[in-house]
């Protein structure tokens, strides 16, 4: 069996995704640092993905599991804050 070692690769840049709350917009993207272009391109996608979902619809967990590889493959950091410090991810 031949074993892989991976390095960490550091991220290109962070997006922190916030509930706003039950009104839609639901939710708000802030990018701390990184390339803009590429971070305005993640957050138009994922904006798409999240527009009128609020976090209790069924389809909001496949989106956010869809944000959170898209964000990975991109080596994005991305941080969820559901404004409630108990939410089950």
């Amino acid at each position: 069996m031949t074993t892989i070692e991976t390095t960490p690769v550091e991220p290109v840049g962070h997006v922190r995704v916030i509930y706003l709350g039950p009104t839609a917009p639901h939710w708000e993207c802030q990018a701390d640092y990184g390339d803009p272009e590429q971070i305005q391109e993640f957050v138009d996608r994922l904006d798409a993905r999240l527009r009128f979902l609020p976090p209790h619809d069924p389809q909001f967990r496949r989106n956010m599991a869809r944000i959170n590889r898209d964000a990975e493959r991109e080596r994005i950091s991305l941080e969820w804050d559901m404004g409630d410090p108990n939410y089950e991810f």
